[in-house]
């Protein structure tokens, strides 16, 4: 496949100084950036991001719970077309993740603004403001507020590790919590987001572009297992009701039961707790959190009720008692068709190998997705399938890439 010159250039250099400039802010002393929302390095982010928007001619606007847009004005009436994704970090995250596709949303409008002037329809790019959790439980706190599933009270009720309410951390940066439904929108109608794969599938494979067909359901339950505290050197082994035995049992049937269903799935306990929690005393209770992610809907289902009732007979077993909750949940989504073909034909125009691919990671398209946009995403390689690590990266050939397919393809959906 011959690579076309594109009509619209993306220059590594202009990438480069946005990546940068962005890498600077909220670095975390052990490594990699903190940007968690409401927080200064937040802030800095925001005013950054506003500040190229400005000085691109794009209209710039921050919503009730402080997701950031900026605005191409179309000739035509009717819903947007809106791209870009989160400018938060996860802790110790690398530099890419979801602020590539922010850096992308703006230089692909001001590209088309540049080369095209306004378009038919009207584009928006979105820095949304918080998509990790990495401060606040808040379960896709900015892509929810855009769809309109934020609770009224939310806000109130989500508390930081400091006992800090996610409301508190709101007026801390001039927004108003009780106004949260006035970021609800229903003027957009399409929602593309490029992002870094976060796996090595592409770059294993030699390809720079990948589109995503399918992003896994994702649920992240917590289990409390109960047993009873005893001394650790005077009683019996046999006689213990040790949740901490019954704890390390679940988690391999968890793991075993990601390995029986096959690739992708994926179970993780990435958070593990006991009390009392001294080396003399055997555990009270043990509390851990389970990830499970699969991309088909139904199967993702079954999955999930296999592990919980290996749990529960697990703690029949031992003569323990098991709770659990459910942390978070998203159900599986498909990309729209029509969408994945105009990526795939903009890859081929410019010449760019371009694959298929499933998303193990969630991601605020999903959650757009539950208000019936069309949707899609664009992949491009992270190196050795590194990501939420300093040592994320994106080669900048590759950025370009991704960067030149989403810049072809809003051009052919707003021009």
């Amino acid at each position: 496949m011959g690579r076309r010159t594109p009509t619209i250039e993306i220059r590594e250099d202009e990438v480069a100084v946005c990546v940068d400039e962005m890498a600077l802010l909220g670095r975390h002393p052990e490594g990699g950036l903190y940007r968690a929302v409401y927080t200064p390095a937040w802030q800095q982010a925001v005013d950054t991001f506003t500040g190229w928007l400005k000085s691109a001619g794009l209209e710039a606007k921050q919503d009730a719970v402080g997701n950031v847009f900026g605005v191409l004005e179309g000739t035509q009436p009717g819903p947007s077309i809106l791209t870009g994704s989160h400018i938060d970090t996860a802790i110790q995250g690398g530099p890419l993740d979801g602020t590539l596709g922010v850096i992308a949303g703006f230089l692909a409008l001001r590209a088309l603004k540049e080369a095209h002037g306004p378009p038919r329809r009207t584009l928006e790019v979105v820095a949304v403001c918080d998509e990790e959790a990495s401060r606040f439980h808040s379960n896709f706190w900015g892509s929810r507020a855009i769809a309109g599933l934020i609770r009224p009270g939310e806000a109130e009720s989500i508390f930081d590790a400091d006992g800090i309410s996610l409301a508190d951390a709101m007026r801390g940066c001039q927004l108003d919590p009780s106004a949260v439904e006035k970021a609800r929108r229903d003027d957009i109608d399409t929602f593309i987001e490029l992002h870094i794969e976060q796996g090595p599938l592409l770059e294993r494979e030699g390809v720079p572009v990948g589109v995503v067909m399918a992003i896994t359901a994702i649920e992240q339950l917590e289990f409390e297992v109960r047993g009873r505290a005893d001394h650790a050197g005077g009683f019996p082994m046999d006689l213990r009701r040790d949740p901490m035995i019954g704890a390390a049992e679940m988690v391999l049937s968890a793991t075993k039961a990601a390995l029986e269903l096959g690739e992708p799935a994926v179970a993780t306990v990435g958070k593990i707790r006991a009390r009392p929690g001294s080396p003399n005393i055997v555990a009270a209770d043990v509390t851990f959190t389970v990830d499970a992610r699969y991309p088909d809907q139904a199967r993702h289902e079954r999955f999930v009720a296999a592990i919980a009732d290996s749990f529960d007979a697990i703690a029949r077993r031992n003569g323990l008692e098991l709770n659990h909750k459910r942390l978070l949940y998203q159900p599986a989504t498909q990309s729209t068709q029509e969408l994945v073909a105009t990526i795939k034909s903009a890859a081929a125009e410019l010449g760019y190998p371009c694959r298929e691919i499933v998303s193990g990671a969630g991601h605020d398209t999903q959650v757009l997705a539950r208000t019936g946009v069309g949707r899609a995403m664009i992949f491009v390689p992270s190196v050795n399938g590194r990501s939420h690590a300093p040592d994320e990266w994106t080669p900048l050939p590759d950025q370009v890439k991704g960067i030149a397919v989403l810049t072809e393809t809003l051009h052919r959906l707003a021009y």
